[in-house]
């Protein structure tokens, strides 16, 4: 099986267009800060559920919050 290759999210991209802090946006999000920044450093992936809120916070596709530019 082929190894998937992620790209980075546009998390920090989104955030920073916003005029958002970090603790801002965790607390749109009902998360933690330090979530928000493992995301945006690509420590680690947010959920789905996650993605979803994201994408619906910042008015984009999931797709453009995860980094997918193929199909």
């Amino acid at each position: 099986m082929k190894k998937l290759d992620f790209k980075k999210n546009n998390i920090l991209e989104l955030r920073q267009n916003a005029h958002l802090s970090q603790s801002k946006l965790a607390k749109e999000l009902g998360t933690s800060q330090a979530n928000v920044s493992r995301w945006e450093k690509g420590i680690i992936e947010p959920s789905v559920l996650e993605c979803w809120k994201i994408a619906d916070f910042f008015g984009v596709s999931i797709d453009i919050v995860c980094g997918r530019e193929e199909y």
